[in-house]
């Protein structure tokens, strides 16, 4: 069979759009009765339905985000849920990028910190958690810096990935550059890792006692310029769907490692100013927020949804609703598909 996205193009006109008044949508849940979680700055997550019924929850609604007198402050204070994931019981695990924290909730608000600390330590910039089908709950951790925006440099491995043992966290895996989100394949013989300040998507054999292998590489050593990826997802074919941040495009690598952009977004003067800044480990605000545009600013997550898992939708950082569009093959089911409630 050929790969199907060998000859898939993006048709701009039939993208669709859902959600409104969102406040930093990163992370996507979809369940399959169509119905949608997004990650909110308000402190808890946003339900939304296409028949065009949304609500928010969470205990006590923030209004940090909104309120912030500036973009520097809005997005690195307060709490900033980021990454979702649905807990065995339909709970939802939140790792907090604001309150370096991971949060469980109900999905009727009810939460509490499950981990905010490891080794007795602060535990860093909590981006992302995964459970797998043997639940297993893994986070990840971009760096041990509070202000996450000195940690976009090129030189700067510190972020690892944590799994919860015996109601503790434990690091299975270190020096990555700002890890972001992780995905496991079809069969969890690896786990696909984002490094954002690498520029690249590593990889790691997934063992039977739930260590990690070696780290590798997998596909391009560098994304390409503006390379600044983010989330990631894969679909049934085996392709791996992901987003670079900051230059706002959709790519897709095969899984022979090819790459191929099906979207740039990004304002190419802008992206090129605070490549300069990156590489050399002076990113300042004004430049930094200054990018960021088109169907989805500061382009962040990837996931597959619809009663066939195919419909693709895009999180991001900076808009207020979510596009979508229809993918030329199913996403793979995460572990919560076909559980029932």
């Amino acid at each position: 069979m050929r790969n199907p996205v060998l000859d898939f193009e993006i048709d701009r006109s039939k993208l669709q759009y859902i959600g409104q008044g969102l406040q930093r949508p990163e992370c996507i849940l979809a369940e399959k009765d169509g119905t949608l979680w997004s990650a909110d700055s308000r402190g808890g997550v946003v339900r939304m339905r296409h028949d065009g019924t949304q609500e928010i929850i969470t205990q006590k609604i923030s209004s940090h985000f909104t309120n912030a007198d500036s973009e520097a402050t809005r997005y690195l204070t307060g709490t900033l849920p980021n990454g979702l994931a649905f807990a065995e019981n339909g709970d939802i695990l939140i790792s907090n990028f604001g309150t370096d924290r991971l949060e469980v909730m109900t999905r009727t608000g009810d939460s509490k910190v499950l981990a905010d600390s490891i080794d007795g330590e602060a535990i860093g910039k909590v981006n992302f958690v995964l459970r797998d089908s043997k639940g297993r709950i893994w986070i990840t951790v971009s760096t041990r810096i509070k202000n996450w925006m000195h940690a976009l440099k090129p030189d700067l491995p510190d972020g690892y990935i944590a799994r919860y043992i015996d109601g503790k966290f434990r690091i299975v895996a270190d020096g990555f550059h700002f890890t972001n989100e992780i995905r496991m394949d079809a069969k969890e013989e690896y786990m696909y890792v984002v490094e954002t300040t690498g520029g690249c998507i590593s990889r790691l054999r997934v063992n039977e006692d739930g260590s990690l292998g070696q780290r590798e590489v997998f596909g391009p050593s560098s994304l390409g310029k503006g390379a600044w990826p983010d989330g990631i997802a894969f679909d049934s074919f085996g392709n791996l769907w992901g987003t670079c941040v900051y230059s706002d495009k959709l790519f897709v690598l095969t899984p022979e490692g090819d790459q191929r952009v099906l979207l740039d977004e990004g304002d190419p003067a802008k992206v090129d100013a605070l490549e300069k800044q990156f590489f050399a480990g002076k990113v300042t605000e004004d430049v930094l927020f200054a990018t960021g545009q088109g169907i989805a600013p500061w382009m962040a997550s990837v996931t597959f949804g619809g009663p066939d898992l195919q419909t693709i939708y895009i999180g991001s950082l900076r808009a207020n609703n979510i596009p979508y569009f229809r993918a030329p093959i199913a996403g793979l089911p995460m572990v919560h598909w076909n559980e029932t409630r």
